[in-house]
């Protein structure tokens, strides 16, 4: 029979769609979690992912075998839970999505800790899908992630936001109210990988025949203002973000916007954690997240 890390292995992979990706994320080498993936295909006599040079898609049964291995981890993080009793101190698990400012996080948790002291917080950072699976599987009890759609039940909006073109600010067009995307056909492209408008981004400039150079790629949005500010490039970002020596302006016909809020477990919180919970959604409710706050 297969065994648990396994799973997370076979979820790492769904999150990530890489190996490579997904062995970083397990923290093991790719050659291992390679082997625990064809372990895991031979005990279920099924393939559950097609693999190519460039892409690694699910199979009709590894798309099937998903709600299946999250249903198992989520059963195994429950009775871990149980068996530490209700005497244990209290710990929240909270999911931060990765695109979310730091200083708006760190603002938060510094200001609930101070409100709550002693409360104990555990953090887990990921992509708008990690977050998804681990709130599925139970491992985290509330998460700071993007809400599509209107919102439902154990979901609480925090705030609206557009988006916003960063520039250095020392950079021709930084004194400007409006930039088109026209005006940036000389100018190089600086790419957060883990935008969740990547798509839209690019298909903007297109749209206007607009193709700038990309110079630099990367996962870590403050390495990305960090290069803007530099004059490596301009980016796209949302528009709570700040950085020191970097200018927002609005980006002419970009309406996309996203929706931030506070996300509880579709399986509930354990009973033991349910009150710190709970304070902890009500002072985040409280809390101001006007723009300003920022990354740097």
């Amino acid at each position: 029979m297969f065994e648990l890390y396994q799973l997370r292995y076979f979820l790492a992979v769904v999150e990530t769609g890489s190996f490579t990706k997904a062995a970083a994320r397990a923290c093991v080498t790719q050659p291992t979690l390679s082997a625990g993936i064809k372990k895991l295909e031979g005990q279920l006599d099924t393939r559950l992912f097609h693999r190519s040079s460039r892409r690694v898609f699910l199979t009709e049964a590894g798309t099937r075998f998903v709600d299946r291995a999250k249903s198992i981890l989520f059963e195994c993080n429950q009775a871990a839970l149980e068996l530490k009793g209700v005497e244990q101190r209290a710990v929240l698990r909270l999911g931060v999505l990765r695109t979310i400012p730091s200083a708006l996080i760190s603002r938060l948790l510094r200001d609930f800790r101070r409100a709550d002291a002693g409360a104990v917080i555990e953090l887990f950072e990921g992509t708008e899908q990690e977050i998804a699976n681990r709130l599925d599987e139970g491992s985290i009890d509330l998460a700071i992630t993007i809400l599509r759609g209107e919102a439902g039940e154990g979901e609480l909006v925090l705030f609206r936001e557009g988006y916003r073109l960063a520039l250095a600010a020392d950079h021709p067009l930084a004194g400007r109210d409006l930039i088109a995307a026209h005006e940036l056909a000389e100018d190089n492209m600086i790419v957060r990988t883990r935008c969740e408008v990547l798509s839209e981004t690019s298909r903007h400039f297109t749209d206007d025949n607009v193709r700038p150079r990309l110079v630099y790629r990367t996962e870590q949005d403050e390495r990305a203002l960090a290069m803007v500010a530099a004059g490596l490039g301009v980016t796209v970002v949302p528009a709570n973000y700040r950085h020191e020596g970097v200018v927002l302006v609005p980006f002419a016909g970009f309406d996309h916007s996203r929706t931030v809020a506070l996300v509880r477990s579709s399986h509930g919180i354990a009973e033991e954690t349910q009150e710190l919970a709970a304070r902890f959604e009500a002072f985040t409710s409280s809390q101001s997240w006007e723009a300003g706050a920022g990354l740097g």
